[in-house]
């Protein structure tokens, strides 16, 4: 039989229980991870097994726990697993991972990615001032585009929020459906919508809408127009055609920041009209003050079962 060895870890009570979870779910998720016997007894986790074993899984749930001190908050099982399944491929990556907060006060002040990819498109969206991110269904590129947006509104560093996408489903037939454009636009929006009542209080979206803070708008309506000092999101670039992306990206004014977000694997344009995200990738990816980011399946961060279907498609593709 293999030699088994043991380290102890001391927790405050209050740590713990929090660690843990309610009737130890979060230990259960963590410990169906990892290789090595974890036991909590009183404010102690003994981890045991091999010595490889127990040195792997005392350095992820320190760093954990040191995740979990940085954030002053309970981890989430969702940002547990997420960071498990990092700590595989990066060793002691995961509190860099889980360090790296945007501030949203309505989501408790600290959203973090959940993998490396969304980390270093976090990154990228702090310090370029226009970021593409291509990648599947699934892994967060219009809620992180968002939530970065949402934070720089309300932190003061942009005076507006615009978000914008291609009506491509509709075409001309936008002019069918009932009421104002806003409402005939409204169904092709939802998904941000849906971002920004997580994100922002009720009453305090409304008014921001009201008044022209947050503006959601069709990529048609862009024309002739100048973006200075604000923040606005690009979604389904990828049903954008090679004239669109052109014209949304030469309409950035001073103090403002782009992303522009898509998925090439699901084009809703004609066949003889190419997307203009593909296109942009090959002309743009060298410029200065311009970064991409692609994400593959390893980034999906919805139900695990849509990693399952994305690689699927990938391989019926090939």
């Amino acid at each position: 039989m293999a030699a088994t060895t043991q380290k102890v870890i001391d927790l405050e009570h209050d740590e713990i229980l929090a660690f843990c979870g309610d009737q130890d779910r979060k230990l259960k998720k963590i410990q169906a991870m990892l290789k090595a016997k974890i036991i909590p007894r009183g404010t102690e986790l003994r981890v045991s097994g091999s010595t490889h074993d127990v040195d792997v899984a005392h350095r992820v749930i320190t760093d954990l726990l040191e995740s979990q001190r940085d954030l002053d908050t309970e981890l989430t099982e969702r940002q547990i697993v997420h960071a498990l399944h990092e700590a595989e491929i990066e060793p002691g990556g995961t509190r860099a991972l889980l360090k790296d907060t945007i501030a949203i006060p309505r989501l408790g002040g600290k959203l973090t990615p959940l993998t490396k990819g969304q980390k270093d498109y976090v990154t990228a969206m702090r310090q370029q001032d226009i970021v593409f991110c291509i990648g599947p269904a699934g892994t967060g590129k219009t809620y992180l585009a968002m939530a970065m947006a949402v934070e720089s509104l309300l932190a003061g560093r942009v005076d507006r929020l615009i978000l914008v996408r291609p009506a491509v489903e509709a075409g001309e037939r936008l002019g069918f459906l009932p009421g104002d454009i806003g409402e005939k636009f409204d169904p092709y929006v939802r998904p941000l919508y849906d971002a920004l009542y997580e994100m922002v209080e009720p009453e305090q979206l409304a008014e921001l809408k009201e008044n022209g803070t947050i503006e959601i708008a069709p990529l048609a309506f862009m024309r002739g127009r100048t973006l200075n000092n604000s923040y606005v999101v690009l979604d389904e670039a990828q049903n954008a055609s090679r004239e669109q992306v052109k014209m949304f990206l030469t309409r950035m004014g001073y103090g403002s920041k782009m992303v522009i977000t898509g998925d090439i694997t699901q084009i809703d344009l004609p066949q003889n009209k190419p997307s203009g995200l593909i296109q942009a990738k090959k002309l743009l990816a060298d410029i200065k003050g311009i970064a991409f980011v692609n994400f593959t399946r390893r980034d999906v961060v919805r139900n695990p079962l849509v990693q399952k279907i994305v690689a699927a498609y990938e391989a019926h593709g090939k």
